[in-house]
């Protein structure tokens, strides 16, 4: 079962019994971010700091979390704009990678985005990143155009990036 939250975080204790294999999609808040950074950490080469996801924290940004039976298993930051939603980050924990998480935060953006207004969802992803695409691609977004040197690569180096937007 899913459940969505908007304002309060998701319980951080042990479920009782049967409310195990509960998952929960809760308001991402400052109370979170060490559990978000130790994703973050050890998911990308390039994370974005305390202060990204800090700054991400306010009205003009939906940022989610992912948990289940207290476990963090991923999160997303999204940015309104006009008829469109921006996707900044999304995020599953190395662990739990490839059991559907990451399609089912898809999903739950793309619900709140239509809800929003958004005709659009847009994205960069780093190039190289062959398992991002595919995901975005079996989810129906689009290859748009690629941003060069978009992404730090490591000693002064750059990567493209690779727009895609899905017509929700």
């Amino acid at each position: 079962m899913l459940t969505m939250m908007s304002a309060q975080p998701a319980a951080r204790i042990p479920p009782s019994e049967p409310e195990r294999n509960r998952v929960n999609l809760a308001a991402m808040t400052h109370e979170d971010l060490d559990a978000v950074l130790a994703i973050e950490q050890s998911a990308y080469s390039h994370p974005w700091t305390r202060g990204n996801f800090s700054d991400s924290l306010n009205p003009l940004f939906d940022a989610q979390c992912l948990w289940l039976d207290g476990e963090l298993l991923g999160y997303f930051l999204a940015m309104r704009g006009f008829e469109e939603m921006h996707l900044l980050n999304i995020t599953v924990a190395p662990a739990r990678q490839g059991q559907g998480w990451g399609r089912m935060m898809l999903d739950a953006l793309s619900l709140w985005s239509r809800h929003e207004g958004a005709q659009w969802l847009w994205l960069e992803v780093r190039q190289s990143n062959l398992r991002a695409l595919k995901v975005y691609e079996r989810y129906g977004f689009k290859q748009i155009s690629i941003r060069k040197d978009y992404y730090p690569a490591g000693r002064q180096q750059r990567e493209h990036a690779v727009v895609m937007s899905l017509k929700l």
